[in-house]
């Protein structure tokens, strides 16, 4: 995580809002065969948890049940022009980006979890996209939902510890953070260096 003490999250509290709400999560092991990475949605679980869920065959899965990893959760980024500051001698360029890591252990879950990481993980997103009706697996038939129970494997993340960057131009003047934000436009980045 970048060193400047200026960049970093407030406290626990935040990373965790932070994780929650961007959710998705590049999980690295290293295993006896060498480095892996997973991408996976990460749902809150009990106070400081998370689980997730990946198919059984990609090759992470045999080797995350007691694993120690970490998970990493990237928010809005992007290029910043040195050009956009109101002095532009002496300025380089920069990127602006949030994210959180997260080392902790995993563990193999059941199918029951399963279903309940679905389920979660369902209706926090689709509550996102109201005024849609909510996804939920009724909709599916049982048979289906009982293969694809079978094709996929829950874990659970118990964080050790978080590290967090907001890095968003806070080294610098609000005059040209506020001409940062206008030259990005009505983007993400723009949105989070406003929150």
């Amino acid at each position: 995580m970048h060193p400047n003490k200026a960049f970093r999250f407030a406290d626990d509290a935040a990373m965790h809002a932070f994780v929650e709400r961007y959710a998705f999560a590049h999980l690295f092991v290293v295993t006896l065969e060498g480095p892996m990475v997973a991408h996976v949605p990460l749902t809150a679980a009990r106070k400081g948890t998370y689980r997730f869920h990946l198919a059984r065959h990609n090759r992470v899965a045999a080797h995350l049940d007691g694993a120690t990893v970490v998970a990493s959760v990237a928010g809005p980024d992007g290029y910043i022009s040195p050009d956009w500051y109101a002095d532009q001698r002496d300025q380089v360029p920069t990127w602006n980006y949030a994210a959180v890591e997260i080392n902790g252990t995993t563990h193999a879950l059941t199918e029951a979890d399963l279903v309940e990481q679905i389920d979660a993980l369902s209706h926090v997103h689709e509550g996102r996209l109201a005024p849609k009706p909510e996804w939920t697996r009724d909709k599916v038939a049982a048979h289906k939902l009982a293969a694809m129970y079978r094709a996929i494997q829950c874990f659970e993340l118990r964080p050790t510890a978080l590290r967090g960057t907001r890095k968003y131009n806070q080294n610098k003047s609000d005059t040209d953070r506020a001409r940062v934000r206008t030259a990005l436009g009505d983007t993400p980045l723009a949105h989070a260096m406003s929150a």
